[in-house]
């Protein structure tokens, strides 16, 4: 992980200020502020229905929010038209929960997929060959390059939507849940790619979970999302011997 005492002195890549967003009577968001600072690793922790996928969805321009600011690495997402937007996101990496591996493509294909989506940042003569196997090796499945999804463990799935992720070589990463419905063991392994991915490419990830076993071994730093809103703030140490009862429900095993 990050040396914690040096995260505050590294530039941010990603903020976001006073968010709201309401449907109808249902105010999910009511203020949420956050900081991503290059090389980091920030969990954001909340209970179903706490506005944690909402919020992402502002994030990656999916969603409109009601109010506030969205800085990705200097760019107001707000104020950018879709050729400008698509032109950032291919700077960030979306893990998406459950995988979204598309069923009627190979690994291969997959991968291939996000490479002709974003020719502006590789060009049109892009070897996808190599970038592919270059991403099936930094997830140790360069044999199932020609499987089908349907062929593939729940794991295996997991770590080839990190591989089409990483192949767009993003500088930050967005992981939805990402030891989400795996047995203990391979949530472990889970875990111990994205640490290897961060120590070899320092990139900035924001983690989404509600798994205190990843928020402790992977996190630098965390945010509790209650009532809409940045509601603490901290190391995984600092907000685990809390004395607040709201923090304390999320660390009682």
């Amino acid at each position: 992980m990050t040396d914690k005492a040096n995260i505050a002195n590294r530039n941010i890549v990603l903020e976001i200020k006073d968010l709201h967003k309401s449907f109808g009577d249902n105010h999910v968001l009511n203020g949420f502020s956050m900081q991503l600072h290059q090389g980091e690793n920030l969990v954001i922790m909340g209970k179903s229905g706490s506005g944690k996928s909402v919020m992402i969805k502002c994030l990656v321009g999916l969603m409109e929010a009601d109010s506030g600011a969205i800085t990705v690495m200097g760019n107001d997402i707000t104020k950018l038209n879709q050729e400008s937007l698509d032109i950032l996101r291919a700077d960030i990496g979306f893990l998406f929960q459950g995988s979204a591996l598309y069923d009627s493509m190979t690994v291969r294909e997959n991968l291939e997929f996000p490479l002709r989506r974003h020719t502006k940042k590789f060009g049109d003569n892009v070897d996808t060959e190599k970038l592919v196997i270059e991403a099936l090796e930094n997830v140790g499945l360069i044999s199932a390059i020609d499987l089908m999804p349907a062929e593939l463990s729940g794991g295996m799935k997991r770590r080839i939507a990190i591989a089409r992720t990483l192949i767009l070589q993003p500088k930050i990463i967005l992981y939805d849940e990402p030891t989400s419905g795996l047995d203990p063991i391979t949530a472990k392994e889970i875990i111990i790619l994205m640490q290897e991915i961060q120590k070899k490419y320092n990139t900035s990830s924001l983690i989404i979970t509600h798994d205190v076993d990843c928020a402790r071994v992977i996190s630098d730093r965390m945010i509790l999302l209650i009532h809409g809103i940045d509601y603490a703030v901290g190391t995984f140490k600092e907000l685990s011997v809390s004395k607040d009862p709201k923090i304390k429900a999320f660390f009682k095993q």
